[in-house]
Formats: C-alpha cells, sequence, structure tokens
C-alpha cells in the first residue's frame, strides 16, 4: 500500500493542503483519520496508508490501513466522484442502508462499519465497510480458476448467487422501503432517456432510436425482487481458494425493487464471450477462456432455476447496453471537461466505446424485431 503522502489531486495528507486546490482531492488523510477516530474505527491515531482498488469507473473506493504491525486494521472506504454530481446519483448513504438491510437478510455483502454525511470531510458522502481479503476477477485468474472445471462451478456461482437474491423476501417491510417495484421498467426508460441531455454534449442517432424502441416495446415486469442493478461477475468478491464461493457482492448503488430480469439481461449483456464482438463493458474478459460458460447458459441456467420466461430476454439486454451507454456518455463528458483527471485509459475509449454500446443495443433490439 502506498504511505501516507499527497499523490497527484487524488490524495493530499492534510486538509491544509487541499484548501485552494481548483479539482478537490478525493481523499485527505487527516480529515478521515479524525473521523475514523470519533468512531472508533481502527486504532486511534495510527498512521494512515491508502490503496484505490476496484474496476468501478463511477464511484471510488481506497484500501485504508490504519496502524502498523499486529494491531494495523483494514477498511474499504467508498465514496462518490467529485461534485458536481446529477441529481440522486453517486448516493452513498443510500448505498450503505441498502447493505445493511440485505446484510441482515443474509444476502453476501460486506458489513457497514460507519456512514459519513457529513460532506466537510471529504467533499461528500461516503461510508466505511469491512475489507474481505478475497479476490475480484477480471482481465485475469487467480490460480484456483486454472482449469475448465473450476471456471464452471463459478460460472454457476454467479447464476446461484443472482437466483438468492431474487429470493429475498420483497414483503419484508424493511426490504419493502427499499423501491417502488410497480412501474419499474417504465421509470427505467423514462429516467435514462431524461439523463442523456444532461450528460452529452454530441448527438448519437442511435440513442434515440433505442430509446423510442424501448418505450414502444414495454413487456410486462416479469415479477417483483430486489433487483442490484449492476450484476456482473466484476461486482462479486470471491474466495480465493475456492473461486466458486461468494464472499460478497459489490457496489449496491442502483439497486431497488423492480423486474428481476434486468439483472438477469445486464448479466448476460455484458458478459464477455467468443459469440460477441467485446465492449468497453466487457470487463470481466477472461470469461472469454475454455470452461467459462456463454452468456446464454447463464440465461438458461437461471431460467431452469427460477422457471423464468426469457422470449423478452433481448429487450433487457438491448435495456442494459442502453443504460451503459448513458453512464459511459456522462463519464466521457466529465473527461472532456477535465473532471477525470487521472483516467488516461478508460474515458478516452468511450468516443467511440459509447457508439458501441448503442450499436449492440440495436443488435438485441434486433433479435426481437
Amino acid at each position: 500500500m502506498a504511505e501516507s503522502r499527497p499523490d497527484g489531486v487524488d490524495v493530499v495528507a492534510t486538509r491544509a493542503e487541499a484548501q485552494g486546490m481548483t479539482m478537490p482531492p478525493l481523499l485527505v488523510l487527516d480529515a478521515l483519520g479524525e473521523w475514523l477516530d470519533g468512531q472508533g474505527i481502527g486504532p486511534s491515531g495510527g498512521p494512515l496508508s491508502w490503496e484505490r482498488i476496484g474496476d468501478g469507473q463511477s464511484n471510488i473506493t481506497y484500501l485504508v490501513q490504519r496502524g502498523d504491525g499486529a494491531d494495523a486494521a483494514r477498511v474499504v472506504v467508498r465514496r462518490g466522484p467529485r461534485p458536481p454530481l446529477p441529481p440522486s446519483a453517486h448516493d452513498m448513504v443510500r448505498e450503505s442502508r441498502i447493505q445493511r438491510v440485505l446484510g441482515e437478510r443474509e444476502v453476501r455483502v460486506p458489513r457497514i462499519l460507519g456512514v459519513c454525511e457529513d460532506e466537510s470531510v471529504l467533499g461528500v458522502p461516503f461510508y466505511v465497510m469491512e475489507h474481505l481479503d478475497g479476490v475480484v476477477v477480471t482481465d485475469t485468474e487467480p490460480p484456483a480458476l486454472g482449469s475448465a472445471q473450476a471456471r464452471g462451478r463459478t460460472s454457476a456461482a454467479v447464476v446461484d448467487t443472482l437466483v438468492a437474491l431474487h429470493a429475498v423476501d420483497v414483503a419484508d417491510p424493511a426490504v419493502a422501503a427499499l423501491g417502488r417495484p410497480a412501474g419499474y421498467l417504465e421509470r427505467q426508460v423514462r429516467r435514462f432517456a431524461g439523463l442523456w441531455p444532461q450528460v452529452s454534449v454530441r448527438e448519437l442517432d442511435d440513442f434515440e432510436v433505442v430509446t423510442q424502441w424501448l418505450a414502444d416495446r414495454l413487456p410486462g415486469q416479469a415479477g417483483n425482487a430486489v433487483v442490484h442493478g449492476d450484476y456482473r461477475l466484476g461486482n462479486l468478491m470471491l474466495d480465493r481458494g475456492a473461486p466458486d464461493r461468494v464472499l460478497a457482492v459489490l457496489d449496491w448503488e442502483m439497486a431497488t425493487l423492480g423486474d428481476p430480469l434486468a439483472d438477469l439481461g445486464y448479466v448476460t449483456a455484458t458478459w464477455s464471450d467468443p459469440s460477441w464482438e467485446p465492449t468497453v463493458m466487457d470487463h470481466a474478459t477472461v470469461t472469454r477462456d475454455e470452461g467459462w460458460w456463454h452468456r446464454t447458459d447463464l440465461a438458461q441456467a437461471y431460467a431452469a432455476r427460477t422457471g423464468a420466461d426469457l422470449d423478452a430476454l433481448p429487450w433487457y439486454q438491448a435495456l442494459a447496453m442502453w443504460k451503459s451507454a448513458v453512464f459511459c456518455e456522462a463519464m466521457y463528458t466529465r473527461w472532456l471537461r477535465g473532471e477525470r483527471p487521472g483516467d488516461t485509459t478508460f474515458a478516452p475509449r468511450l468516443e467511440r466505446g459509447v457508439p458501441g454500446l448503442l450499436a449492440r443495443a440495436r443488435a438485441h433490439a434486433s433479435e426481437l424485431a
């Protein structure tokens, strides 16, 4: 882990260093340390070291260590990007509440240790959760995934974990308070269509084409369940030695109550396999290797376990790619404005990556034409 020192505009050691900066830092170590002390998290007054973790391109996650040696404590700090932020986006307080509710109902999520709503500490609300020593699979595999059999078992675990999430009792009052399931699909289309003019500074004709198609072909809601909203392999923490065991599901910002097929559409549309050309949303490229299930295998296994009707699945896959285009366009615009100074790889790809997502959405749409 890095030493507790300034690192460009992202991390500074003291409030004094942060003052007067044109672009505020993401982490201010003395302010964070004082807040941790006040919450009783980790050894009081110990030195802080940090490391940015995760492949998320929107919200930001740091592994923070407090103290040294046997008394050291590791926690995970999660916060949104620098303001200004779109309304209702990057709500870390809500995300932490969702994790607490679901964790109490045996959904595998990291335990929440503390939530800070005081924006004077880091500039935005944030929360702190326990550190789990697992592995997130994206473009490399742990040794335990070295066989086709292990990859197949892990593919099955991806489906089983989603099935278990969708089986959570939505009549439970605490769960029911997480969202409004009725009209979920219509709200998704309306909300993201409205976001596009706020986040884009260019005209992409495919966006309007797909938007109209989604509205015209809106399916009947397939059910009512807890919907993760960003369910993919890259948001699952796996056991290092037994990767077919999911330690935790991560990144709950988009979670609500709604149509469970939205999650299935998302995980299959973003799953990388040889049957489709990759997009910028193919984060876990290892799943193109032998032994990993193809996206059709995932869908069929989910249907076998739940009885779900997959006739309208291409609609949900088109929705997933279209929504991803909105998210990615927002990142691209922020990068153009200089608001993502450390991003030299992902955001520049979005000039063509967003049109690629919209083209994929049209390809899924054509399956229902």
